[in-house]
């Protein structure tokens, strides 16, 4: 199940502004604020006592006593992991964050999957005909390397270069049959719902990967995986990193491989067929 704290970062591009001001000092020391009182929080935040209940409240929690109750149960296990407070003139210390920050981000990921979600996605793609893997922008490398390593074990994946125009016209030529795996950043891209659409009018299953369980991608899909966010920039915004859905796909693609001899023998023959092109 996920944390509070994982929430509160997969929801934070979308809050308020007085919402971010409150969420950033949670994320910045989640232990003091257990021992916080409402109004300290306020004034932490520089918002009105209001403003922390209504947080409260977007977060479906009950209330301020609610929310310290789930943050005593992570706050021993949580950093700050603002990039704001990066070491500008220690290299040292500042891979260290960074590290730290990575860790962090790729634990809060795998720990928190739902194991029968991710075994049915699992027989999903293993039984498609055609594994469509659709993703645009700064998120189209991990679609990249999702085809990669499914066709490497025996699984036909394909994906359009980034183009989702040309995507939309590989998926009016697929079926039932077949599997839409999208995977994006915020889950709120209009070209990718679009081909969603399309994909379902087609029969076709959804599988999706995206930082926010409640995102339009997300609500829209048979199967989610959420990835999570451990980055923060200026406070009040956070920056994408491809770390997580690059270690959800490596993680399903480790996955497979363990669960059929096979597909390391079709690996293996992949490798020895284009060992000529390497020095």
């Amino acid at each position: 199940m996920a944390s509070i704290i994982n929430q509160i970062y997969s929801e934070l591009q979308s809050m308020s502004q007085s919402d971010q001001k409150i969420a950033q000092k949670i994320i910045e020391n989640p232990g003091q604020i257990v021992n916080c009182t409402i109004s300290e929080l306020a004034n932490l935040a520089k918002v009105s006592g209001a403003s922390v209940t209504r947080f409260c409240h977007n977060l479906g929690l009950a209330g301020f006593h609610d929310l310290k109750i789930q943050l005593a149960q992570v706050a021993g296990n949580e950093k700050s992991h603002s990039l704001q407070n990066i070491a500008k003139d220690d290299l040292q210390t500042a891979l260290k964050q960074i590290d730290d920050n990575k860790v962090a981000e790729i634990e809060a990921t795998l720990l928190n999957v739902d194991s029968q979600k991710l075994k049915k996605v699992l027989d999903i793609l293993t039984h498609s005909r055609v594994i469509q893997v659709s993703a645009e922008g700064d998120t189209y490398p991990v679609a990249a390397d999702a085809v990669y390593k499914f066709n490497q074990i025996g699984l036909f994946a394909m994906a359009s270069g980034g183009n989702v125009e040309t995507a939309i016209a590989q998926t009016m030529n697929l079926g039932h049959e077949d599997v839409l795996l999208v995977i994006s950043n915020s889950g709120e891209s209009a070209a990718l719902l679009k081909q969603i659409k399309v994909a379902q009018q087609q029969g076709m299953k959804i599988i999706t990967i995206t930082n926010r369980s409640d995102s339009p991608i997300a609500l829209e899909s048979d199967y989610h995986l959420q990835t999570a966010v451990r980055q923060t920039v200026l406070q009040t915004q956070y920056y994408f990193s491809r770390v997580a859905a690059f270690t959800m796909i490596e993680a399903i693609f480790l996955i497979l491989i363990s669960q059929d001899d096979r597909r390391v023998e079709h690996i293996r023959k992949h490798e020895e067929i284009i060992s000529s092109q390497k020095v």
